[in-house]
């Protein structure tokens, strides 16, 4: 089965066929569909196998292909999440869906890195989200139950013949300055008022307004190799305060990134090596908006958009791609 949009009457003629199912689209479609082995979160945005559509009557569909019916479906909350890795398949991999700003959603992206066994094997997902110009909450979806959450995340795991293995490829647009100054935090947190900059004490959200930084730029550190962005959802100046779609963490040294003279032609160019024929992919909601993706074709990428991706651990401004291959 092609991953793309489909109708309702489709997506319930291929859950009534017993097929295994990661879903992403609007409440209102969601809510009406039947029991079966699927999971689901919120979302309104995708890049389509055409081009990238705001779309609430169609649902995007992915097939999570099974091998003797071996996988197990879960959900978790705060307090059972990072039981994640324990729940998983030796051989294996699991696709995730996290509610956002919920206690479940900040657990797992603080905790994630300290969870033992977490790169074991891949953790692949997204946060769901909801249309930008609604109140709607977002939402994550059981189907073997029919329990709607705002609260709880939803996951697959997958297990894989010993002649398999599933891989993450996580494609960033931004590259690390050398030459910025480096930014410290003093605690994990989604929010920030004081920081360190070059090793003094300073308030973030004024060096932002005083340097005149484009707040399209998330933070970018390394994580064990891998330059990883954290994204700037609000500069709040009156407050002194900056607030994150992920959290900054006390022992990483952060840097904004080289300026993007052309958003969506490097977008464009980091993914022409993709394959169509991936396991699953997900694409930020800052990419869809500060790229302008809508109406537009990029390579291979497809997907629903998300309001955070997961590659092990929480992500933004990032395409996150799960591959199965043979060995």
């Amino acid at each position: 089965m092609e991953s793309k949009l489909y109708t309702f009457e489709e997506v319930v003629a291929f859950i009534k066929q017993g097929f295994v199912l990661s879903l992403a689209g609007d409440e209102r479609v969601l809510k009406e569909l039947p029991l079966g082995n699927w999971v689901a979160g919120t979302i309104p945005y995708f890049m389509d196998s055409d081009v990238g559509k705001f779309n609430q009557n169609l649902i995007f569909v992915n097939e999570i292909k099974t091998y003797n019916e071996d996988y197990r479906m879960c959900f978790y909350d705060e307090n059972t999440i990072t039981q994640i890795v324990e729940d998983s398949y030796k051989n294996g991999y699991t696709l995730l869906i996290i509610p956002p700003f919920q206690k479940v959603h900040e657990e797992y992206s603080v905790q994630a890195e300290d969870i033992n066994g977490l790169y074991d094997n891949p953790i692949v997902g997204w946060i769901a989200g909801m249309d930008l110009s609604s109140k709607d909450t977002p939402k994550t979806y059981f189907g073997q139950t029919g329990e709607i959450f705002e609260d709880k995340a939803v996951a697959i795991h997958v297990k894989l013949p010993e002649n398999m293995f599933a891989q993450i490829d996580i494609v960033n647009i931004f590259q690390p300055e050398v030459s910025n100054d480096e930014i410290k935090f003093y605690n994990n947190s989604f929010n920030v008022i004081n920081c360190m900059i070059n090793g003094k004490d300073a308030n973030l959200a004024k060096y932002i307004e005083d340097n005149k930084i484009d707040t399209k730029l998330p933070l970018i550190a390394d994580y064990s190799g891998a330059s990883i962005n954290v994204s700037i959802k609000e500069v709040n100046a009156e407050k002194g305060e900056v607030s994150f779609f992920a959290p900054v963490f006390q022992s990483k040294s952060y840097k904004f990134p080289k300026n993007l003279p052309n958003y969506i032609g490097e977008f464009d160019e980091k993914t022409k090596s993709l394959s169509a024929d991936n396991e699953f992919s997900c694409n930020c909601i800052l990419n869809y908006l500060y790229g302008e993706l809508e109406g537009k074709k990029i390579n291979n990428v497809k997907g629903p958009i998300t309001f955070g991706e997961i590659g092990y651990q929480l992500l933004n401004q990032t395409l996150v791609v799960l591959n199965v291959e043979e060995f």
